[in-house]
């Protein structure tokens, strides 16, 4: 079987987006994401599809909001999963501060990766403060078993809980709680899982959105509840001159070439504009002991015969 070969032109949309979920879905590349602006305009979300990873398409407004009519303005942060032919869909809503306010995550469901996605409840899937968790930036993560575990979380706080088979709610764990606390060294938000070479991997955001301090840490485990060893930053501004402040990650995995690639947003040096983030995607190697090495920031590469170049 030959090689795949594809080029990526960073950012992949001019457009402002920010806070990136990449899955691979019924033969194609999947990234849903925030419109990165202004809290009071962020009333839907987006996706861009690729078969080739080299060529882009956008998605607007793929969320059917009239199922949500509290959920006004924040919407940020979407998540999506597979499950018996349906796609899950779970989104951050109003920015809450306090449970008493409307909101928090959101789900929703589709037929289809690209949506309209449908409310799947009458009320927000999480709308506490568990763990001293704000209920934003979530992530859902899938293991080997077909469990489907959320993971959520700003304020410096992460949480973990299962979801149920219906996706409705969640399963409490053998202790009897819900929402289990994994919050790791120098964690701000938008947590993300893999499943490597048997090791479940943890990368968060930490320092500000809005600032160049922005930036990816990483981890590992033995089990999706940690403890998670070998904390180290692997995305950050750096000494890089084409981007700075990059965070709240997903990630692609190409099986067949064994290649992993980290999907994110940055700001670029020319727009002070906070809002001026955009979505890129670069290579994630990883050393002998399982570690995720620092990853550059380009603005163009190529994937060729099993070789990434840049150009």
């Amino acid at each position: 079987m030959s090689s795949m070969n594809f080029q990526i032109h960073n950012p992949i949309d001019p457009g402002w987006y920010a806070d990136p979920e990449a899955r691979f879905f019924n033969g194609k590349y999947v990234i849903y994401a925030t419109k990165s602006l202004p809290y009071d305009q962020q009333t839907n979300q987006v996706c861009f599809t690729s078969s080739d990873l080299t060529h882009w398409q956008r998605h607007d407004d793929i969320i059917d909001m009239s199922g949500f009519p509290w959920a006004t303005r924040a919407i940020w942060a979407p998540t999506a999963e597979e499950k018996d032919g349906k796609y899950y869909y779970v989104f951050a809503s109003n920015d809450i501060h306090d449970a008493s306010e409307p909101g928090g995550l959101e789900i929703a469901v589709s037929d289809c990766p690209t949506g309209p996605f449908r409310a799947l409840l009458d009320r927000p899937l999480v709308n506490d403060f568990h763990n001293g968790a704000q209920p934003i930036d979530a992530h859902l993560f899938k293991d080997d078993d077909g469990s489907i575990y959320l993971l959520f979380g700003g304020w410096k706080h992460c949480n973990i809980a299962k979801m149920n088979s219906d996706m409705t709610g969640f399963e409490a764990f053998e202790d009897g709680g819900v929402f289990r606390e994994i919050t790791p060294p120098d964690y701000v938000e938008g947590p993300c899982m893999f499943k490597k070479d048997g090791k479940y991997y943890f990368l968060w955001s930490a320092g500000s959105w809005t600032t160049g301090t922005y930036r990816v840490n990483a981890a590992f485990a033995d089990s999706p509840f940690g403890p998670f060893e070998n904390y180290r930053e692997i995305l950050s501004t750096g000494d890089s001159t084409i981007a700075n402040g990059p965070g709240h990650n997903g990630y692609l995995h190409i099986p067949q070439e064994d290649l992993w690639l980290i999907v994110y947003h940055r700001h670029s040096p020319e727009d002070p504009d906070r809002n001026a983030r955009f979505m890129c995607i670069d290579v994630m190697d990883f050393d002998p002991d399982g570690n995720i090495l620092p990853v550059k920031m380009t603005l163009d590469w190529e994937y060729s015969g099993k070789k990434v170049k840049i150009l």
